[in-house]
């Protein structure tokens, strides 16, 4: 699609000192939004994010001080924060550069200390150097697998938000039991080879909930509104029959608005239902080998669990933005929350309990479909970052960029530019508790995870940061370490044997899909954006897609196979009043490109179906060849998504909307807008139809 070009921040001559000192810190003072285009970053937001990172740069002065404080620094220092070794690599350049005669000790994680830093364990071990000239320096020694394994054989499998997909049991939204029911029927009556899902981390709470499951309270805690209460092996021992039962009725009702009534899910209606059901079933005791297990649970998570029910217990209080709190409750580690903690101890306990039987629902959904024969199982998403109000950002807040926030810059479709409103991790904390926050976070995921996808996996590269009260126009890019990401995220994702595919649709810069497929981390490939833009921008041949990758026909955020066929998303937004351009010049250009694919597929043989006399191809025959298509290609994983089997219209999420559109709340449907169950996808001749066109290529 066609579009002016993007309007420019002013562009001005950055002093040279403050120049040097963003160099130093990873700060761009320029970016390009294509390779003949570069757009200076303005001084404030190059002034603002170094300040950001504690950097002062209040006055000439104060940059001037600050310059030759971050130069002393690097040139006296022996090591950098964090130093990273892959098993298939030689010295890392950081141990190369050091003085002949340098002593190394190494600390590994399992105990061991040793002399150098030769053939070391994989993990995350403890470096000492000592210098010939008595200099010394500790750091974090990263030592990760050359790469990734790819998945051992070629699969396809469902791509759907859970919340989505209702069942005949399930409370009025998708639940972690319908999951597990959903992996079990794809696994064994399907073939399917792994279910993927929308991030499942715990919101942030309180009506109304922001219901984008990318804005999320924690990453690394699971949201319990996900849980299925009759699941929980406590709900056998209710002693009251009676509220149970009125329980499960109100849960029939909030069930039947959405599927037979046209109501949108209302989140916060099912956690007012489940709190109650959850407070009713912490009166039941637990088992000695319940309680053990629980126990064992609260050990291994440790302090950070600890921290995320503490918050939860305290935004009962005092509401859930915690800089509107008491000022000594504000820090986590003060004794104001300490007392706290202890005052609170019993709602601690409460929220601990919700997060292991969530956790438990988890690890079994993913039991289930690897015992229904899947190779990769449940893939979760890892939303971009966490909201600015919420658990993490109160517990890690020493690891956040204060006054930022994450986004992106102006491009051809949004000339404004992007502010997401998640507060970016601060690339030089992490790097010197070495990446402890991350490494958490992706164990966490990963206790459940068959696989991960990563939410615009180039943030692992550089993110492009925005001052408060301005707008993303006046934003710049900060550089983070990716090969210490990218170590951390190999790690952690070896050691749970996972599959990792990253989210890189849109700009990306030069050599950020290539360092990931170095390492064994999938890319994403949509049908409608793979064209060669490098030469006659015609759509690409099967046979030129990238094998390392997950190629998939539409995506939550993306319109509908259905409704691109047919032109219902250009209606859809010209009614929203979201077009760029006038409806005719939108319907042309959409029925142009709808057009050029529908001529490859039929020249390719793929397009099998049409409509009647008018020799025009069915809606149906065109999702059917659009799947034809992916499996023809090389792509490793093929991803059906879950709504275009049964020609839902409606997209999950339409970017640029806010109250105009119901945005996560809609459940699955089919080509006229009725709410489809789990029980009716079963039972559905139009799925049957389309898996049948996969399986008989998904082997190949």
């Amino acid at each position: 699609m066609s579009a002016a070009r993007p309007a420019e921040p002013p562009t001005e001559d950055l002093p040279e000192d403050l120049t040097r000192l963003a160099a130093l810190h990873g700060v761009a003072t320029s970016y390009s939004p294509s390779p003949d285009h570069t757009v200076a970053v303005s001084a404030t937001a190059v002034a603002l994010a170094l300040a950001a990172l504690g950097a002062d740069t209040s006055t000439p002065e104060a940059v001037r001080a600050a310059l030759a404080a971050r130069e002393s620094v690097l040139r006296e220092r022996l090591l950098p924060p964090t130093v990273v070794a892959w098993s298939d690599g030689g010295t890392p350049a950081a141990l190369a550069a050091l003085p002949e005669g340098t002593r190394l000790r190494v600390d590994t994680e399992q105990g061991e200390t040793r002399d150098g830093a030769g053939r070391l364990p994989a993990g995350v071990h403890r470096l000492a150097a000592t210098a010939p000239d008595g200099r010394t320096a500790r750091a974090h020694l990263i030592v990760a697998p050359a790469r990734l394994p790819v998945p051992a054989t070629r699969s396809y499998g469902l791509l759907v938000q859970l919340y989505s997909l209702l069942s005949r049991r399930s409370w009025g939204m998708g639940d972690l039991g319908d999951l597990g029911e959903l992996a079990a029927w794809a696994g064994r009556a399907l073939g399917a080879g792994f279910v993927q899902v929308n991030p499942l981390h715990a919101a942030v709470p309180g009506a109304p909930t922001d219901p984008s499951p990318y804005r999320p309270s924690s990453r690394r805690f699971p949201d319990p509104v996900h849980l299925r209460i009759e699941d929980v092996p406590e709900f056998a021992y209710l002693t009251d029959g009676e509220r149970a039962r009125a329980l499960q009725e109100r849960a029939g009702r909030l069930r039947e608005a959405v599927l037979e009534k046209g109501a949108l899910i209302d989140r916060d209606a099912v956690w007012e239902l489940k709190r109650e059901a959850l407070e009713l079933l912490g009166e039941v005791p637990l088992g000695p080998g319940r309680r053990a297990a629980y126990c064992d649970y609260l050990a291994e998570q440790g302090t950070a669990l600890e921290d995320h029910a503490t918050w939860c217990a305290l935004a009962e209080v005092h509401g859930s933005d915690w800089h509107r709190w008491p000022e000594g409750l504000r820090d986590p580690r003060s004794a104001e929350t300490d007392r706290a903690r202890s005052e609170l101890m019993d709602r601690v306990d409460f929220h601990t309990r919700l997060t292991w039987l969530t956790d438990t629902q988890l690890t079994a959904a993913q039991r289930t479909a690897r015992e229904a024969g899947m190779p990769v199982g449940i893939v979760h998403d890892l939303a971009v970052g966490v909201h600015p109000r919420g658990a993490d950002s109160w517990a890690q807040q020493e690891h956040f960029a204060a006054g930022m926030s994450v986004g992106a810059p102006p491009d051809a479709f949004n000339a404004r530019g992007q502010d997401w409103g998640l507060p970016p991790w601060r690339p030089d904390r992490l790097a010197e508790s070495g990446y402890a926050p991350f490494r958490s976070l992706l164990r966490g995921l990963f206790r459940y995870a068959g696989a991960l996808r990563i939410d615009h996996v180039m943030g692992l590269f550089r993110l492009w940061w925005v001052p408060e009260g301005h707008p993303p126009t006046e934003g710049t890019y900060v550089r983070y370490d990716a090969e210490a990401m990218l170590a951390v995220l190999v790690l952690e994702a070896a050691r749970a044997g996972a599959v990792v595919i990253g989210e890189d649709l849109g700009t990306v810069e030069p050599g950020v899909r290539e360092a990931l497929r170095e390492r064994g981390v999938l890319g994403t490939s949509v049908l409608w954006f793979e064209r060669d833009w490098a030469g006659d921008g015609r759509p690409l041949p099967p046979e030129r897609w990238r094998a390392d990758c997950l190629a998939t026909a539409t995506t939550h955020d993306l319109p509908s196979t259905a409704a691109r066929l047919t032109g219902e998303h250009v209606e859809l937004r010209d009614r929203l009043g979201l077009l760029a351009h006038p409806l005719e010049e939108e319907r042309a250009e959409a029925s142009a490109d709808t057009a050029e694919w529908l001529d490859v597929l039929a020249r390719l043989g793929l397009l099998h179906g049409t409509g009647g006399d008018t020799g025009t191809p069915s809606e149906e025959a065109g999702i059917q060849a659009v799947h034809r298509f992916l499996l023809r290609t090389p792509a490793r994983l093929a991803g059906i998504w879950l709504p275009d089997a049964v020609g839902d219209r409606r997209p999950q999420n339409l970017p640029g909307t806010w109250d105009q559109y119901p945005n996560w709340r809609l459940p699955v449907a089919d080509a006229e807008g009725r709410p489809v169950t789990l029980e009716d996808l079963a039972a559905s001749a139009r799925l049957h139809a389309l898996i049948d066109v996969v399986r008989d290529r998904a082997g190949d």
